[in-house]
């Protein structure tokens, strides 16, 4: 709650996005409750943060447990949040009651995990997996400034980019404890949920050329409208994610519309729109792009516009690694819990991490299953819940020579 409290006093919810005096406030206070659980802080060329609590044999390769702690607009207070601030409070834990890991136990508050105005999420995460290459540090936002540019003035140093790296085989496993955002654990009355897929991810930015004329003049018969071809496109991508007669199934949103030259009394001559699909199986993630570019051609000819399409991402579904969800299904079950097994609509940092060690995620219940939104909410005791099975499984895990 004190977290969520340092936000961006112009936007509505509990806003903290990358880049923003709030995230670099809440960070700084992050930064002192890892201290005062007794990590060792640092921060890396990227500007991760991490808290670090020594393992009785150092040389193992560490237990790495965290998420990230920025929002989207508009967005919560628990979303991320709870990922590393459950890690600390599970240092502490492990400090009071006199246990010693054989592993060294690293708390991981991932930079800037959300979409930004750079167009790529999971920045901190993607750096130390080696995702984040030097082109994506020239990527520009709209005012044309660079991502390597602004990483540069919040004080990082990604012209050091490679000292961010881990390397693959360089963790023991990756733990990430997080809520929900979705309604099957409330709607079973489960606590605890045991990820076992993250879903993937195709995104793409449709674009449509009509023509431009006078709102009054142009008679209904007459127009190349690309608003209307627009809102028909937003009703394919919804059309094409209701499925395909097959057993598998995904998701489909139109997030973000521009709509040009966006006066009243102009027919719109050019429309932008950003797409995407998510499944958790990678052959319904590729029939969505040659049936939403077949769809598209069809709208083109039919309403007298050109619309052409980018894929500008696809990440494929993230498996979590079986032996983690077995841990983590022992451990939920030694708190007398049942666990239920759960898909992931949502990325997470996870996602990168998956490529340096085994990974797994545990996830705790959303109100109403609603997230990314000020109404996002999860009782006090489910957070507690979730922070108990996150120590159980550590110990279990930190008692495992290979995973």
């Amino acid at each position: 709650m004190e977290l969520a409290e340092i936000r961006e006093p112009d936007q509505p919810g509990f806003t903290r996005r990358l880049f923003s005096d709030a995230y670099r406030t809440s960070r700084a206070r992050v930064a002192e409750w890892m201290a005062g659980a007794g990590l060792a802080v640092s921060t890396d060329s990227v500007g991760n943060l991490f808290g670090q609590l020594t393992g009785a044999e150092p040389g193992l390769a560490p237990i790495v447990v965290g998420s990230h702690t920025d929002t989207v607009a508009g967005g919560g207070r628990f979303d991320g949040t709870v990922g590393v601030l459950g890690a600390i409070e599970l240092a502490r834990l492990i400090r009071e009651a006199g246990l010693e890991l054989r592993h060294p136990l690293r708390v991981a508050d991932f930079l800037g995990e959300e979409p930004n105005r750079f167009g790529l999420s999971c920045l901190g995460s993607r750096a130390v997996a080696g995702q984040l290459s030097p082109g994506h540090l020239d990527l520009k936002d709209g005012r044309g400034q660079t991502l390597g540019a602004a990483l540069g003035a919040a004080g990082t140093h990604p012209e050091e980019l490679a000292q961010a790296l881990w390397g693959e085989g360089s963790i023991h496993c990756y733990l990430e404890l997080h809520i929900e955002q979705g309604r099957s654990l409330e709607r079973s009355l489960a606590r605890l949920g045991v990820v076992t897929v993250i879903a993937g991810i195709s995104r793409a930015v449709i674009r449509v050329s009509g023509r431009q004329d006078h709102a009054g003049t142009t008679t209904m018969a007459d127009r190349r409208d690309a608003l209307a071809a627009a809102a028909e496109t937003v009703l394919l991508v919804e059309r094409l994610a209701q499925g395909d007669g097959s057993d598998e199934s995904g998701v489909g949103t139109v997030g973000r519309l521009e709509v040009s030259p966006g006066a009243t009394n102009v027919v719109p001559g050019g429309a932008t729109l950003w797409a995407e699909f998510r499944s958790s199986s990678p052959g319904w993630l590729d029939r969505r792009q040659p049936a939403l570019e077949a769809g598209l051609a069809e709208l083109g000819a039919r309403r007298g516009v050109e619309l052409s399409s980018e894929w500008v991402s696809a990440e494929p579904p993230t498996l979590c690694a079986a032996s983690i969800r077995d841990a983590i299904g022992e451990a939920i079950t030694q708190l007398g819990e049942p666990a239920l097994e759960l898909i992931s609509g949502a990325s997470h940092d996870a996602v990168h991490l998956a490529h340096l060690g085994p990974m797994g995620m545990i996830f705790i219940p959303s109100r109403e299953g609603r997230s990314h939104c000020p109404e996002e909410w999860t009782d006090p005791d489910q957070v507690a819940t979730g922070v108990a099975a996150l120590l159980a499984t550590v110990l279990r895990l930190d008692g495992q020579e290979r995973l």
